[in-house]
């Protein structure tokens, strides 16, 4: 059985074309710029069913993944339900559906490679690639991030790379300089997506009562998210 949130059925950011969105319950990092804050504790799931009840939800609207589409699993972290993730995604692979996992990358152990056996791409969630900032940001070590990413590279699976670019934070030459560096090491990356900071999900922390740690930081601006995704550019990097 697993813990899911939601689920959303139409999603259009969260992998290549159209994708059935599975928002699965619990994650262990606690991001102070989360926008589903609501889907930290396990406990606190609006569905617990099997991977079979889910992929009978996915079949409802299977022709319009088919050909251009898939199903992507993100959270909460993922791959803290690992079965269920393999489970379901080895039924979506058995109906030709494309797979895709979001992920922190915190996690990685045989039942997780098991489950990434049937994933088609990783979206790995690169907080910060400065180790102290990482933990200041999302209270878990930069360490099992990077060891993720090196296990996706040695197995050759498909990569894209997200990163939120927050003012005065994440929005620092020299920090995206040295993330741009890095990321051209990896030979799995396809593509990257650097995201502007927003504030459409402080509404949540209110509602679960807890205090957004990020109050009164602004939205990155259109012209800090052009400096920002130039210093990729200038690297040579090509991004979404």
């Amino acid at each position: 059985m697993a813990y899911i949130h939601s689920y959303e059925s139409f999603g259009t950011v969260d992998g290549p074309g159209l994708r059935y969105v599975v928002f699965l319950q619990g994650c262990p990092l606690r991001c102070k710029y989360c926008h589903n804050c609501d889907t930290w504790n396990r406990e606190d799931a609006h569905i617990i069913e099997t991977a079979e009840q889910t992929f009978q939800r996915i079949r409802r609207y299977k022709h319009y993944y088919i050909f251009a589409g898939g199903v992507t699993v993100t959270g909460g972290e993922p791959l803290a339900q690992p079965e269920y993730v393999k489970e379901l995604f080895q039924m979506c692979k058995r109906d030709c559906l494309h797979t895709a996992a979001d992920t922190s990358g915190f996690y990685l152990n045989d039942k997780v490679k098991e489950a990434l056996e049937y994933t088609d791409l990783v979206l790995l969630d690169i907080k910060s690639i400065d180790e102290k900032q990482h933990k200041d940001l999302t209270g878990v070590p930069l360490d099992p991030v990077l060891h993720f990413l090196d296990y996706t590279s040695s197995i050759n699976k498909p990569l894209w790379i997200r990163h939120v670019v927050v003012p005065g934070i994440t929005y620092n030459e020299k920090l995206l300089t040295e993330l741009a560096g890095f990321i051209k090491t990896v030979p799995n990356v396809e593509k990257i997506d650097l995201l502007a900071y927003h504030t459409l999900g402080v509404f949540k922390w209110k509602e679960t009562g807890k205090i957004y740690p990020l109050e009164g930081v602004p939205a990155l601006s259109n012209e800090e998210f052009k400096t920002a995704k130039k210093i990729f550019t200038d690297m040579g990097l090509t991004l979404t």
